[in-house]
């Protein structure tokens, strides 16, 4: 059985459109869900808003969002306000270019999804628009209203369909220098390096995501179920967490050649400012 659409429209390239549907890519699976309940009663709780300043709950008619200009201070938008100022639905993804796939930046990309012919009907200009993509090695670049937003999107060949990614418009990318400007320049060498890389070409391999389990809602199951047998619940032990204090000794161990252990220590750069790299906005802008 087909999975059902997540959005149907039209995917239009020029004067070439066929119809489309849109599919999640990345679903929720298994994951544990949790309700909030009465310690006491054991009965389900149920959220109340109430006046910040007089305590008592607001009813739902009255409740409405507010945008804070300053301490205490709101712009009031009613639900029709805002609904009016969303860009109405075309149904429908305009490609307005194609870029290399290299050139879109690994931050922008957001949330997965697969686009398929809608029907058989528009299946052969579909077919031509995705070929297209394939053999130029581009991606295509579109704009639509997905979710009451203003989406860019971008298509990439993906067996006979697209896989489309939502794009993070600018304005919501942080630059790395925000999180890398106070990492200090460390110059390694030597065989600190050659052990380093002795044990990435030891750990090599292919990626499966069957391979990873989700750990934590595994133990969840499992304590939910210790519980419905009415078994008492232990903590467990804290890990212990070793220090490293001989980084050599311990690349050694690691690699598998434990040895002396000779106080080798990378060394700092010479003194002066570290030159950064080009930030991804700059980047961005000489691309």
């Amino acid at each position: 059985m087909a999975p059902r659409a997540t959005w149907k429209g039209t995917l239009k390239l020029g004067f070439l459109s066929c119809p489309v549907a849109l599919y999640t890519a990345v679903g929720d699976g298994d994951e544990i869900h949790f309700n909030m309940v009465n310690r006491r009663t054991g009965h389900r709780l149920k959220r109340l808003f109430v006046d910040a300043d007089t305590g008592k709950p607001v009813e739902r008619d009255q409740q409405v969002k507010g945008y804070e200009v300053d301490t205490d201070r709101y712009i009031v938008l009613t639900e029709e306000e805002i609904e009016a100022a969303i860009p109405d639905s075309t149904k429908t993804i305009e490609i307005e270019s194609f870029v290399p796939r290299d050139q879109v930046d690994r931050v922008a990309i957001d949330r997965p999804y697969y686009l398929a012919p809608a029907d058989a009907v528009g299946a052969e200009a579909f077919a031509v628009i995705r070929a297209a993509c394939e053999k130029t090695g581009a991606v295509g670049i579109g704009r639509t209203v997905l979710f009451r937003r203003d989406r860019a999107v971008m298509l990439c060949p993906e067996g006979p369909g697209f896989l489309a990614n939502l794009l993070h418009f600018e304005y919501e990318m942080r630059d790395e220098a925000q999180a890398f400007d106070d990492i200090p320049n460390v110059k390694i060498a030597g065989e600190m390096l050659d052990l380093a890389k002795h044990i990435i070409g030891q750990k090599k391999g292919k990626f499966d995501p069957a391979k990873f389990e989700d750990r934590y809602e595994t133990a969840l199951m499992e304590l939910i179920r210790a519980k419905q047998r009415g078994e008492t619940i232990k903590p467990l032990p804290a890990p212990k967490r070793g220090q490293v204090i001989d980084l050599m000794a311990a690349l050694r161990e690691s690699a598998g050649k434990p040895g002396r252990k000779t106080a080798a220590k990378s060394k700092p750069a010479a003194k002066g400012k570290r030159k950064a790299p080009a930030t991804r906005t700059a980047r961005r802008k000489a691309s």
